[in-house]
């Protein structure tokens, strides 16, 4: 059995995931952009089944129910993104093959 690691403030607002209010609020996110965001940077079209707070909220209520949200599909939120909060800035390169992300080590003076 796996032991659950989050910190007991973390297990807290965990739980607003499972809310009614919170599935109204991924319906109206995902009606709005149906496709992933970052597959459509890619030039590509796939269908989006997470409601991905764009900033972490880190249990902060308002930025939790208000966003920013984007769309993403399974693979980009689980691994993508998860990767781009552990780093800090994104890897995603431009037509120029340069970062885009001003946060990336390339893109800082």
């Amino acid at each position: 059995m796996a032991i659950d690691q989050r910190s007991d403030a973390a297990k807290g607002w965990r739980s607003w995931y499972y809310t009614s209010a919170w599935r109204a609020v991924r319906a109206t996110q995902l009606k709005r952009e149906p496709y992933c965001r970052m597959c459509r940077q890619q030039g590509k079209l796939v269908k989006a089944f997470i409601c991905d707070h764009v900033e972490r909220h880190n249990g902060n209520p308002d930025r939790f129910w208000n966003g920013p949200f984007q769309s993403l599909c399974k693979k980009h939120h689980d691994a993508t993104k998860q990767r781009q909060e552990l780093r800090g800035f994104s890897t995603a390169m431009g037509a120029d093959g340069w970062p885009t992300d001003p946060r990336h080590p390339a893109n800082r003076a």
